[in-house]
């Protein structure tokens, strides 16, 4: 291998990149203005108003919903892209139908 050979090797230039990457923070770490510790500084902040924090718990069921969703509509446009002209057009349409009664259980249930 020549020079420019092992540099590009993709461990070398990995560990190349992370020193550069060390050596950029280490540079903006020296130029950033020293943090003083004032009392409001980091204390939660809306408006003017102190507010106090409270624990907030996520659901992912709508997540879920839209991710099945689009799943369902991704594959459905897929498969419809994909079907060649001639007999089997039958089959698209009875999938794209399919697809629809899916859809709209999806939508009557939640």
């Amino acid at each position: 291998m020549t020079g420019i050979g092992i540099l590009l090797s993709p461990p070398i230039a990995f560990f190349v990149f992370l020193a550069a990457a060390f050596g950029l923070y280490g540079l903006g770490k020296g130029m950033a203005p020293k943090l003083t510790k004032a009392g409001g500084k980091l204390a939660t902040y809306a408006c003017g108003e102190n507010i106090p924090g409270v624990k907030i718990q996520f659901g992912y069921r709508l997540f879920f919903f839209i991710a099945l969703f689009f799943t369902m509509m991704h594959v459905a446009v897929l498969v419809i892209a994909t079907v060649p002209s001639g007999k089997i057009v039958f089959f698209a349409l009875f999938y794209l139908f399919m697809i629809v009664l899916s859809v709209s259980a999806l939508i009557t249930r939640s």
